[in-house]
């Protein structure tokens, strides 16, 4: 009996000790684009690597590896002239990978605004603040797609 005890006195012990981690001040968006939404912290940073743009806990190079989704991810840093100042955590769900790239390019966008007020105007006139409303259409009944419908026949 008493070994569990002391067992279970090290685990507060140690949930304690995790509680009172300093956190570090970060500018938080969301942005979404078809069935994508990305959750985006942007942290300040003096100087950064390229390990610190994280998404869903991977690499950006690793997640899309594929160099235009890549540079999509960037835009907004380097049309704002913000690049390499932020670590990047992103957490993205649903879509694919231009669905979730564009994604992550609003929610980035409008955490740069948080940060700073001044970059609204040259991240809106590059259309990074705009979002992309377009979702494919649901299928209809009677209908083969949304709108394709069966071939008439004449008898």
């Amino acid at each position: 009996m008493p070994v569990r005890k002391k067992v279970k006195e090290n685990k507060k012990i140690i949930k304690e000790e995790k509680k009172e981690a300093p956190k570090e001040k970060y500018f938080y968006a969301v942005g979404k684009r078809k069935t994508s939404v990305a959750q985006v912290k942007l942290y300040s940073k003096v100087q950064s690597k390229e390990d610190d743009l994280v998404i869903n806990k991977r690499k950006l190079k690793d997640y899309f590896p594929v160099l235009s989704f890549q540079d999509l991810v960037l835009a907004p840093f380097k049309i704002s002239g913000t690049q390499g100042k932020f670590r990047m955590s992103a957490l993205v769900r649903g879509g694919g990978f231009r669905g979730q790239s564009e994604a992550i390019r609003l929610g980035i966008s409008r955490a740069l605004v948080v940060y700073d007020e001044n970059l609204k105007k040259v991240l809106r006139d590059n259309g990074f603040l705009t979002r992309d409303a377009r979702i494919v259409e649901r299928k209809k009944p009677g209908l083969k797609k949304a709108r394709r419908a069966p071939q008439w026949q004449k008898r």
